[in-house]
């Protein structure tokens, strides 16, 4: 007989991003609408077309690891590693060698180390060397976080990473609280990391030519495309009766997940798609349309995603779509990419948490095709029960996360 589905919640939050080096730092900037984006740092980009990204400005990677370690991580696994132990300090967990059997490291992460591959073709092409760096393979792995992360606090549980795209965060958390709730394990670190910031892959973006070259403004009728933005986010997730029998902060309760693949086109979003994600994630938690009360979407700036998750969003939610709350935090912290869904989580969390819903920033003038309540610019204060966190990838691959705010219920 299969055990009865257990609840589970986040009791324990990490981030570094462009809007700052620990949780406080980015949930200060979250609940003031205040922009990480900002002049990209980097000697070579004056041969880029547009030049402003979301960086981690100021993070000092020899401030949190040895020489050994540095020699091993490569920046988007730096960065998701100190969010791990931000986010394990956070909960406080009391580790015992039947725990560490019983707990998966889930992560998300589309590039992997991309400073690891370039510095390949710089060896190769422009300084004429034979051989490629000896450790480029282990810094390059876009399962690094997770590895790294499972040896640092020695959990021999499942360890993995998905590539998905944008979506590889949200399958990572979506999948790592369906373990939770089904038994399989008793803990999970789950999140993402990311770092985009190398001239080959930044070039790549350029010619896809959806990279606005001053900001990023979802849903305003002037927006003109994304902004990278590089991110480390992570979460634990436990059972709620373990969390209670310990005393832990709950911070918020996972309660759905849904996914699904468009079908349709290797980089253009479907409505229909995303909608049935959003049906899902729905479904999975049990919620009714009607008591959601916001949405952190995709929203990445993008005249096709705005639109196309405008729709979804209507088709799921009909009347009711003109009473949520919807933003895109991407307009802060630029568009993570395989870690966004991690970064959202996490803003998600909080903004439930808090009763607090971040803005959209730098918006400007409404799109009709893009008519929800978007929150322009300024923090919201809410309390809405339930919300949800959409991330719509390409290749059409769609996973939505859905949270309840925290009430000792």
């Amino acid at each position: 007989m299969s055990p009865l589905p257990r609840r589970v919640v986040v009791t324990g939050i990490g981030a570094v991003s462009a809007l700052g080096q620990t949780v406080a730092e980015n949930w200060g900037a979250l609940s003031q609408g205040r922009s990480g984006i900002g002049p990209i740092e980097l000697p070579e980009i004056e041969s880029v077309r547009f030049r402003n990204g979301a960086q981690a400005r100021g993070f000092d990677a020899a401030a949190h690891f040895g020489r050994d370690q540095l020699n091993l991580l490569d920046r988007f696994a730096q960065l998701g590693l100190v969010a791990c132990r931000e986010a394990v300090a956070n909960a406080g967990i009391r580790w015992s060698s039947e725990l560490r059997q019983r707990t998966a490291v889930i992560t998300g992460c589309a590039a992997g180390g991309q400073a690891a591959v370039e510095q390949i073709y710089v060896n190769l092409w422009r300084e004429g060397k034979s051989r490629a760096p000896v450790l480029t393979i282990p810094r390059f792995i876009p399962n690094a976080l997770a590895s790294h992360a499972s040896m640092e606090f020695d959990t021999t549980g499942p360890a993995f990473t998905f590539s998905t795209a944008c979506a590889s965060a949200n399958h990572a958390i979506g999948h790592a609280f369906w373990m939770v709730r089904g038994g399989l394990v008793d803990l999970a670190l789950t999140g993402g990391s990311e770092s985009p910031f190398n001239l080959g892959h930044l070039k790549a973006w350029e010619a896809m030519r959806v990279v606005a070259a001053d900001t990023c403004r979802p849903f305003s009728a002037q927006r003109s495309g994304m902004i990278l933005g590089e991110s480390g986010a992570m979460l634990v997730l436990e059972p709620l009766d373990a969390a209670r029998a310990r005393g832990a902060t709950i911070l918020g309760e996972i309660i759905g997940f849904g996914m699904s693949a468009d079908a349709h086109h290797i980089t253009q979003p479907r409505v229909e798609g995303a909608a049935q994600a959003i049906r899902a994630a729905l479904d999975d938690g049990g919620i009714g349309v009607d008591a959601v009360g916001y949405v952190n979407a995709h929203g990445t700036g993008t005249l096709a995603n705005d639109a196309t998750e405008t729709a979804a969003i209507r088709a799921v939610f009909g009347s009711h779509a003109d009473r949520l709350s919807v933003s895109s935090t991407k307009s802060m912290h630029g568009h993570a990419l395989g870690a966004a869904g991690a970064i959202e989580a996490v803003a998600t969390v909080l903004a439930l948490h808090h009763g607090i819903l971040p803005p959209t920033a730098n918006y400007v003038v409404a799109d009709p095709a893009c008519d929800l309540d978007v929150i322009p610019n300024e923090p919201r204060r809410a309390q809405p029960d339930f919300a949800l966190s959409n991330s719509f990838a390409f290749g059409g691959l769609n996973a939505v996360l859905a949270f309840r705010r925290w009430n000792d219920r």
